[in-house]
This record gives C-alpha cells, structure tokens and sequence, in this order.
C-alpha cells in the first residue's frame, strides 16, 4: 500500500497534552453488486479536490483508499476531521457509482492484484515478496501521538507493547471476506500478519538497540527499508510521533475518536511511568504473538491473557482487562476531558461487541452479506460538510508499498 503519514508540523507534545492524527483505510465496493470497485484514482482524484492536499490517498489496492488527519489537539478537532475526511471520501466514492466501506476486509468479491508504480523500490518489493503484494486489500486504523523524543519514543513503545491484544480485540472489524465468514473478529490481521515485519515490536532496549534490530531486519531482506517495519506499534519513521497501527479500521467515525482517544491516554499513561523509573513489563516475543492471534480470532467474544499487568499471566475476560485498563489511563483522560467519551464507546462496545460482531448480526438477521456491505457504507454528505480545511495539513511518501 502507499505509505501515507500525518504532517509533522505541529506533532509534539504542547502545554500538557499531546496531539493526535489518524489514518483510516476504506473499501470501495459496487453501489448496485456490492463487489470490490477498482475504481480508487477517480476517487481520490475527487475526494481530494474536497479534502485537500495529501489528506484521500490511494492505496496498493485499486479498491481502498486513506484518510489523512491534519493535526489534532482535542476531542472536538479530532471528531470534525475524521467526519469530514469521511465525508470527502463518501461523496466521491458516490460520484463514482460506489460505497465507502468501513471494513477491515472487502467482503464480496476481488480486489485484485496491485497497481505498481514504475519506481525501482515498487519493483523491488514486488519481486522480493511474490504474491503477497497481492490481495491485499487490508483496511486499518492508524494513530500517531505527537512525541518528538526518539528515546522516549522506543521506550513508550515498550509500555505500549503489552496492551496491543486488547486493543486489537476491542476494534475488531473483519470478519468475513470474499464472500465467507472467516472464523475470526479481525481477518484483516491474519492477512496482514504474512508480512515478515507486520509483529508486535520486540521489547528495545535503546535507541541504538531499536536502529540495530533494524538494520537487521532490512539487512535479512524482511524489509526493503526501514519504512517497511509494520510493527503494531513503532517510533515513526518520518514524523515525531508514536504510531499504534494494530486496529482494523472503525466502523462508525465515534468509535475512530474514542479510540484515537484511548491510544493517546495509553501514550501519556506510558510517558508517566518513564518519567517515574517505572518500566516496562518485557513481555516474551512469542507470547505477545499468541495473545494477538487470540485477539483476532475472538474480538472481545473470548478471553485475555494479563500480559500488561504484574504477576503470573493468567487467561481474564476480555472485558476484565478492559476495566483495568480504564483505571490505568482515566486520570489521563479526565485531565484532557475525554473520560467520558471513551467510556460512552466503552460502554456500547459491552452492549453490542466490536465491528465485527455488528457486522455478524447484520447477517444474522439477513443472510445477506450485501447487507453487511451496506450497513458499513459511510454517509455522504451535504457539500457545505465537505469544504477542505487547508490548515494543519497531511503529506505523503508517492511509493507502493503496505503501511
């Protein structure tokens, strides 16, 4: 996929809170079949005259796009970008005769192989990894926290590595594709995951630690560039921030700001603890692995394994982490107001499960997955929700590669 990413300008951390951007992937799929649409150019040729430069981007895949936040510092800011990126993105898929999806995965039909860039490092990635440049139509949500530190950045990430599962578990939104139920809350990660680098990060170090298990990784041929570690979550590469990339992409714009809300909660939880001496908990590699494999088959349907919490690891309810969780980062998010949005999101996730349990109730009551396809469409706009927003903008890498 093409490497899309928030500005920089304006990514820090600033009077006490820290700021957010987000990246969501969407499907594109046949207003009247319901099919994948390979249709994506257009769409992003149109939706980006609304949105404004860099902020609708393509993809690898002809059938999926990206949104790209500019730089947001409250609740308020976040909830506007996301519905107004979302919103472009509608009314352009509209115009050309499709629906933007908000799946993980593209539940009817094929989206094909890849269009490649004619650039060398295109090429290369395509004759290094084979097929598995293809099919990979995998649609994610990405959220970068301003932290302008590389070294507090690796160390965060330590902290952050142990909460990935739940957070996986928590946004869960594919689970059929190609017209079958899949077995799994997120198959986008099962797919994902045959990248050589697409893991939870191993527990660094040190910057320097972090600069040499990367090298590595591209000196094995696992990475043609540094920009090709898909970690869950990572120091990125190009901006100053902390990037959680493990979620698939939210089905509603509230369910995308209360998560980006909770990751940046998790972000200042973590700078705390290191601030205080407190590290972090050096969860085994394969461990880690096992609990994101659990995530993904069962959403929050299943169990959790404690691997955030001190002591022995032991197999809870998912929702009983969760609660444990909220009492790590709620003072964090009633200090920047957003406690209760995130525990309104919370709350409906207990009632009605993750994206992918809507989606499997949808067909429940059906049988139709074109119905499924429908009810993840995002709504289309009024033209006056739609006028770009030139101010805090979002930039681009023009290569094709999965980000």
């Amino acid at each position: 996929m093409r490497d899309s990413y928030v500005s920089s300008a304006g990514v820090r951390a600033g009077q006490g809170q820290l700021t957010v951007g987000v990246e969501e992937e969407f499907a594109l799929a046949d207003a009247v079949t319901r099919e994948a649409a390979l249709v994506a150019d257009a769409v992003v040729e149109a939706a980006g005259r609304l949105a404004g430069d860099g902020h609708v981007v393509g993809e690898m895949s002809l059938a999926q796009l990206e949104t790209v936040s500019g730089v947001c510092s409250d609740v308020r800011q976040l909830r506007t970008e996301v519905m107004r990126l979302r919103r472009c993105a509608a009314h352009a898929a509209q115009e050309a005769g499709c629906l933007l999806v908000a799946s993980g995965t593209v539940l009817l039909g094929d989206p094909g192989p890849p269009p490649l860039l004619d650039k060398p490092r295109d090429h290369a990635i395509a004759a290094r990894f084979g097929r598995l440049v293809e099919q990979q139509c995998t649609n994610a949500c990405h959220v970068h926290v301003g932290l302008p530190d590389l070294t507090e950045a690796v160390q965060v990430a330590n902290h952050l590595r142990p909460w990935m599962p739940l957070l996986l578990a928590l946004t869960a939104n594919s689970p059929f594709c190609g017209g079958r139920d899949t077995g799994h809350a997120s198959w986008r990660t099962m797919l994902w995951d045959r990248w050589p680098t697409a893991t939870p990060p191993p527990y660094l170090r040190s910057v320097d630690h972090y600069e040499e298990v990367v090298a590595a990784l591209v000196d094995s041929g696992a990475a043609v560039d540094p920009a090709m570690l898909y970690w869950s979550v990572r120091p990125s590469r190009h901006v100053p921030t902390v990037e959680v990339r493990v979620a698939d992409v939210q089905p509603d714009p509230e369910d995308t700001v209360a998560y980006a809300l909770l990751v940046r909660a998790l972000v200042a939880a973590a700078l705390t603890d290191l601030r205080e001496g407190k590290p972090a908990l050096p969860v085994e590699d394969t461990v880690l692995r096992a609990a994101m494999w659990r995530a993904a088959c069962d959403g929050m349907a299943g169990r959790a394994l404690t691997l955030p919490l001190p002591g022995p690891h032991r197999s809870v309810p998912v929702w009983q982490l969760t609660e444990a969780l909220m009492g790590h980062v709620q003072g964090h998010l009633r200090k920047t107001g957003d406690f209760d949005a995130v525990r309104r999101w919370l709350a409906r996730l207990r009632r009605h499960g993750p994206g992918a349990a809507r989606q499997r109730a949808v067909y429940e009551r059906t049988e139709r997955l074109e119905d499924v396809v429908d009810a993840l469409a995002v709504s289309g706009p009024a033209r006056h929700d739609v006028a770009p927003d030139r101010k805090g903008g979002a930039v681009r890498e023009d290569t094709v590669q999965p980000t």
